[in-house]
């Protein structure tokens, strides 16, 4: 059965499953986790993926795993190299 969901950043799950919630902003939650603005804003944006650093820093901060986020990572990505798979696959059929 083919998985039609369309693939979910991690960074929009950082921002409405825990930054939002708690009232934080990308460079409130930088500074706290010694991180640059940028950096945190390119995730919360979904164009930058979670490194296994900020993975570890972000379960310190949110009491969760660094397999968490990276599990978020790694889903995300693979559903985006599948889609684009199938993409390429149906362009070369027709």
């Amino acid at each position: 059965m083919e998985n039609t969901m369309r693939p979910i950043h991690p960074g929009e799950v950082l921002l409405e499953e825990f930054m939002d919630p708690m009232g934080l902003s990308a460079s409130t939650l930088a500074g706290v986790l010694h991180l640059e603005p940028g950096y945190l804003t390119g995730i919360v944006r979904q164009e930058r993926s979670i490194s296994p650093a900020t993975a570890q820093q972000l379960a310190s901060y949110f009491d969760t795993t660094p397999e968490f986020w990276l599990n978020l990572q790694t889903t995300y990505d693979t559903r985006r190299a599948l889609l684009k798979g199938r993409r390429a696959l149906k362009r070369t059929l027709h």
